[in-house]
């Protein structure tokens, strides 16, 4: 379809998980895609893993200008356009409303053993704890307030969180790295990191990142 696309004149480039970066006449813009986003629970044979797309216009996670995540088990849909809002299941995004703003009922985790530590606090103060074991799908989740908090202690990786960054961006959530830091300077690539701390309330964000902080 890439090949396709540059033979009518399309310049961009892709970056993917199967062929690395492959230049189809510029540099941008830049499709990113992950075939399989929780590749081992693929390859474990259990039911939850994705495919992620997005498109930038630019190096960076604030250059993403649309993003599109399908969990691939059941086909369930989340998307994004810059500006333009978000859709889950092909329909206009209404989070789940908090059932309590002071507390944090369902927090998510992508996490190491030796990670875990780091987001401790925040766990003690959870009532329940979800680990899907795909980004893309946990911080989808979290856009449709699923989970109140999704937290990942150990660094993952930018490439994997372009398109549900975007999604929970524009339905309203908010994404930083573990410490409060934005996200949008981080450059798009397999070697660049980061710790994640998302919400779709910004309250709920602001409470996880007092927690975090010692409050």
């Amino acid at each position: 379809a890439f090949a396709a696309a540059a033979e009518r004149g399309l310049a961009f480039s892709v970056l993917s998980e199967e062929v690395g970066l492959r230049s189809f006449g510029a540099d941008f813009p830049l499709v990113v895609m992950d075939p399989i986003d929780g590749s081992l629970n693929a390859k474990q044979g259990v039911p939850c893993y994705a495919v992620m797309l997005s498109l930038l216009a630019g190096p960076t996670v604030a250059a993403t200008r649309a993003g599109y995540v399908m969990n691939l088990v059941n086909g369930e849909e989340f998307s994004a356009v810059k500006g333009g809002g978000a859709q889950h299941r092909q329909q206009p995004f209404l989070p789940l409303p908090r059932r309590d703003p002071g507390r944090l009922e369902v927090v998510a985790l992508e996490s190491s053993i030796a990670s875990l530590f780091e987001a401790a606090p925040l766990i003690k103060r959870a009532q329940k704890l979800r680990i899907l074991g795909s980004v893309a799908l946990s911080i989808a989740h979290t856009a449709t307030g699923g989970f109140d908090v999704f937290c990942s202690p150990i660094p993952s990786r930018v490439f994997d969180m372009t398109a549900s960054v975007l999604v929970l961006a524009e339905a309203g959530g908010v994404a930083t790295d573990l410490a409060g830091g934005p996200l949008g300077g981080l450059e798009v690539g397999f070697e660049h990191r980061t710790t994640l701390l998302a919400a779709a309330d910004p309250a709920a964000h602001a409470l996880a990142l007092e927690i975090l902080r010692g409050g």
